[in-house]
C-alpha cells in the first residue's frame, strides 16, 4: 500500500477496542493482526471476499466490487482508507 495515505483508526464498537492503522498498512492487516474474523481474498479490492459491515464513519472506498449501494454500510478492508474514525460492529 502506498505511503501517502493518512493514518486513521477502526473503533470496534462490541469490544470497545481500538485499532490504530498506519499510513503503510491496510485496514484488512491491522484487522487480521487485531485478531478480526475477516477472509483476506484477493488483497486488491476485486473480489469482495473481505467485505465487513461498518456502523459509521468516513470511507474512502478504492474497492471495485461493490456497488454504490452496498458502500452505504460495507467496505473492502484490503484496499480502504478512512478519515478520523471508522466505527465496526465487533
Amino acid at each position: 500500500m502506498s505511503t501517502n495515505n493518512a493514518e486513521f483508526e477502526l473503533g470496534l464498537v462490541w469490544s470497545d477496542k481500538r485499532i490504530q492503522i498506519a499510513a503503510d498498512v491496510s485496514a484488512l492487516d491491522g484487522m487480521i493482526n487485531a485478531g478480526v474474523p475477516v477472509e483476506p481474498g484477493c488483497r486488491s479490492g476485486g473480489c469482495g471476499e473481505c467485505a465487513t459491515p461498518y456502523v459509521e464513519g468516513d470511507v474512502v472506498h478504492k474497492d471495485s466490487c461493490l456497488s454504490e449501494k452496498d458502500w452505504e454500510r460495507m467496505f473492502c478492508p484490503c484496499v480502504l482508507r478512512a478519515r478520523g474514525t471508522l466505527a465496526l460492529p465487533y
